[in-house]
This record gives C-alpha cells, sequence and structure tokens, in this order.
C-alpha cells in the first residue's frame, strides 16, 4: 500500500493545524509549506479540497489563514484518505474492479474493462490474487478508521517544537 503525496501532504497539514498551541492562531500556505520543505502551490490545491470537505476554515483578507474547521477528536483518518486518494489500485487489474472502498463488501465488484493490453492479465478471469488484495486495503483503511487526527498528534508540544523550528529556518 501506497499513498500519494496528495494524501500525505493532506495529513501533514491536518497536523500542522492540531498542534498549533493557540487554537484560534491562523496558519498560512506558507508556513506549512516552509515547514515540511513541500511546494506551495501543490499544497494550495490540498488546502482548498480540505477546505471544501470541510476539515479547515479558509479565512480570507489580509490577516487571513487557515485552521482546523472541526475539532482534532472528530477527523477519522481513514475517512480524510478515502476522500484525498484518487484510487487504491495495488495492481494494473485492479483497474478492473471498483475504486470506490467502502468497508461493506470482501469481494472487488467489476467496474470497468482495463484500456491498455498492458494491464490485462490472463489470469485475472479466475483470479484469486486481487481479492487478496482488496482485503488487505479493506485491512488498512479499517485500521485508519480507528486512528483519528488527535491520536497521532498526542505529543503535541514536540511535534509543534520540530514545525516551528523548521518553518522559521527558511
Amino acid at each position: 500500500m501506497r499513498l500519494t503525496n496528495y494524501s500525505d501532504y493532506a495529513l501533514r497539514t491536518l497536523m500542522y493545524l492540531a498542534v498549533i498551541p493557540e487554537r484560534e492562531t491562523l496558519a498560512t500556505i506558507t508556513d506549512i509549506a516552509n515547514s515540511y520543505q513541500i511546494s506551495r502551490s501543490h499544497l494550495t490545491k490540498i488546502i482548498h479540497q480540505l477546505a471544501q470537505i470541510g476539515y479547515i476554515e479558509s479565512i480570507r483578507g489580509k490577516n487571513g489563514g487557515i485552521r482546523l474547521a472541526k475539532p482534532a477528536e472528530d477527523i477519522i483518518l481513514g475517512e480524510v484518505i478515502r476522500q484525498t486518494e484518487p484510487d487504491f489500485q495495488l495492481v494494473p487489474c485492479f483497474a478492473q474492479v471498483t475504486t470506490k472502498l467502502t468497508g461493506k463488501s470482501t469481494e472487488p465488484q467489476p467496474l470497468k474493462t482495463p484500456k491498455k493490453p498492458a494491464e490485462i492479465c490472463e489470469i485475472t478471469p479466475v483470479c484469486k490474487l486481487k481479492s487478496v488484495f482488496y482485503q488487505a486495503t479493506q485491512a488498512f483503511l479499517q485500521v485508519m478508521d480507528s486512528y483519528t487526527l488527535a491520536d497521532i498528534v498526542a505529543n503535541e508540544e514536540e511535534l509543534w517544537q520540530i514545525l516551528k523550528f523548521q518553518k522559521s529556518s527558511h
């Protein structure tokens, strides 16, 4: 299982906002980008989506910025990942199965036929491996659903010290 940078940066952004000592303090995209040494333009797209979804609040204007829109205890990691990952195709034959993992089924459901010959595996019609990968992905998401943002920032003072230092060193 490998998450995209997009999901990684989304989680890091939420972590940053969760550890700011004064909860009403607004962060800027530049602060976060500098702290993690990531692209400001890429982060802008992520923050826009996180605001649309309702995880963060964006305040416009001269003294504007962003902050969490809800308590860290209410932000479930599995939900964030489902909303930021484009798909969960662990192997090319997953192009033939559903990409929306709901946790309700143990079997992948047919979705579409692969377009490129390289994605077609000779044993796909009878292969049991994709079902194993599907179950593994479901297990991963189930574990992620058992953690909130608050769980992963329980050491918020230590995290803030590192992030604050990184932000100021740029």
